[in-house]
């Protein structure tokens, strides 16, 4: 396996680590916040992540990947999480070429989906139950692990309280 594939196997990681971390600890009822009209609820961004991730797939296997929405918000994110190892399954087979580049899944489906965590991370926000910050630096994040049981923040910004927020940039910088 080459370089860049092994850097998009750690992508998918990473996207995973931050992806529990916007969940972890979301308050009962948070996957079907609106935040508005024409905006989408957590349910279906991930219903939406696992049709990215299985549309990347589909550049070693062809075909379509269209996934139906599953009515559990958990078995929504197994799914998510299955299409994660999938995909990176994919990234680990030497003996399957893609139609796109390397290049070609990070900045397409593999960015989007790191905007759509973003978005369930604000939407906590926006539900009145932020997502604390960190240093994500020194996250345990691990190629080996793309489930759901992530690793606990090692570098947590221990002056960010739900009440004020966060601190502007430059500022949370710590070394230890």
């Amino acid at each position: 396996m080459n370089e860049s594939r092994r850097m998009l196997q750690h992508f998918l990681a990473g996207l995973a680590y931050r992806f529990q971390k916007a969940l972890r600890g979301a308050p009962a009822g948070f996957s079907e916040f609106n935040a508005g009209s024409k905006t989408r609820t957590p349910h279906e961004l991930v219903w939406h992540l696992s049709g990215l991730m299985g549309y990347a797939s589909t550049m070693f296997h062809g075909a379509r990947y269209q996934p139906p929405r599953l009515d559990s918000f958990d078995e929504e994110i197994d799914r998510f999480h299955a299409t994660l190892q999938a995909l990176h399954d994919d990234f680990g087979n030497p003996d399957l070429t893609a139609s796109i580049s390397d290049e070609q899944f990070l900045h397409g489906p593999l960015s989007d989906a790191m905007t759509h965590v973003g978005q369930i991370a604000l939407l906590r926000r926006l539900a009145g139950s932020p997502v604390a910050s960190e240093n994500f630096i020194f996250a345990k994040i691990s190629p080996a692990n793309l489930t759901r049981h992530q690793a606990d923040p090692v570098h947590p910004d221990l002056d960010w309280t739900a009440d004020l927020g966060h601190r502007p940039p430059g500022e949370h910088a710590r070394d230890s």
